[in-house]
């Protein structure tokens, strides 16, 4: 066994004659072991939160959306779509035509998005399984599903025959208008289902059939907004996307979900980084007491320092001595503390112990990419304050 990792284990592991540095390096050993079990409990609690918040956006968005970089339609052409349909790792697409519109509903009037969509939306989305009343749509042409948010603004009621909703939209054109009703193009639509997906989506669309849509917005047949498209597991984007720029003359925008919640995305991760700072701050001032620790030792073992020195160890071996003292103190804490940690988290997801409401419990999760940057830091960090209280030694030889 090397000499400086023997002399440093009875160090750390044999009481020492003076309490007082029993007490200071179990407290060293605790603060170590704290600041790794919290670390990787916050951690996982942020990747658990946000796999919870982007849950949501994932059941609305799709992995890949085609719009036009200027203007609101795109014209997709049959020899257009047999292209797209023949890239490799495309498992399904569904074309889309979206427009502010005007909803008025017993006297009560809300602004929101109408989004057409064609029998392939719900291989592309699973928006369906968001509904919490009624049904999807079906081939009818005068039926709308809205969201819970605009539901609750109309007082709507689902399958009411007797009170439809009226959906307007501003027709095209040019020149000047002298009847007010020929400003807008209105249908009267009856509601089938409600959707709720989170607040913002579900005051914002009403899905409807493409058809309809189109017919209410005055476009041609070729005439679409954006396509949505659902990919094979595991398929690279990248190469999706390069292939479907090839597919479309005129020019396109191409984005991913991650792209197209870019707002979403920088929150959670600012959030998630600003927590790891605060955590490793904790664990750096937890760390001060490894080097208080490894500097007490060294005082009170000046004469045995002294007499490994003229027994021959040269003064490099007496700091790799202190300093693999303090790296295995570091080790040790922050191995049992995030040991300790994992294993709360995996409590929480097999027994929820914490419930944010009676049938909800605090989103975690174990990733290897935590638990290796908790590992990562704590080595990092320990490491340092190891040198830094081993070079302490080079005194004690001096005296």
């Amino acid at each position: 066994m090397n000499f400086s990792l023997y002399i440093a284990r009875r160090y750390l592991f044999t009481k020492s004659s003076n309490n007082a540095i029993n007490i200071i390096t179990i407290i060293a050993a605790i603060g170590v072991f704290a600041g790794a079990f919290s670390l990787i409990i916050v951690l996982s609690g942020f990747s658990g939160l946000k796999d919870f918040s982007l849950s949501f956006s994932n059941e609305f968005d799709p992995d890949l959306k085609v719009f036009p970089s200027s203007g609101k339609t795109i014209i997709f052409s049959d020899e257009e779509r047999e292209k797209l349909l023949k890239i490799e790792g495309i498992t399904a697409h569904s074309e889309i035509i979206e427009e502010r519109v005007f909803l008025n509903y017993k006297s009560k009037n809300h602004t929101a998005f109408i989004k057409g969509v064609d029998a392939n939306y719900q291989k592309v989305n699973n928006i369906d399984s968001s509904l919490v009343y009624g049904n999807w749509l079906t081939e009818s042409d005068f039926q709308v599903v809205v969201g819970n948010g605009i539901s609750r603004l109309l007082t709507l009621s689902a399958f009411d025959y007797t009170n439809l909703l009226d959906i307007m939209v501003p027709r095209a054109g040019k020149g000047q208008i002298t009847n007010p009703a020929d400003a807008f193009n209105k249908e009267s639509v009856i509601v089938t289902g409600v959707y709720s997906v989170n607040e913002e989506l579900d005051s914002k669309y009403v899905f409807a059939n493409i058809n309809f849509v189109r017919k209410l917005l005055e476009l041609n047949e070729n005439q679409i907004s954006s396509i949505e498209l659902k990919l094979n597991p595991g398929v690279d984007q990248e190469i999706v996307t390069s292939q479907i720029r090839k597919v479309f003359d005129e020019e396109t925008v191409i984005k991913n979900r991650a792209q197209l919640n870019e707002t979403l995305y920088k929150m959670l991760n600012t959030e998630n980084l600003a927590v790891y700072l605060i955590f490793t701050l904790v664990l750096i001032i937890a760390l001060f007491n490894v080097i208080g620790s490894v500097i007490m030792v060294i005082l009170d073992k000046r004469e045995n320092i002294r007499t490994l020195y003229n027994l021959g160890a040269s003064p490099n071996s007496i700091k790799n001595i202190f300093f693999l003292q303090g790296a295995l103190l570091t080790l040790a804490g922050g191995t049992i503390g995030l040991l300790c940690g994992i294993g709360l988290v995996y409590l929480q997801l097999q027994f929820n112990l914490v419930m944010i409401t009676p049938s909800l419990p605090y989103p975690v999760k174990i990733k290897f990419t935590d638990i290796l940057l908790v590992f990562l830091t704590i080595g990092i960090l320990g490491l340092a304050a190891s040198y830094i209280a081993a070079s302490r030694s080079q005194k004690a030889l001096e005296i």
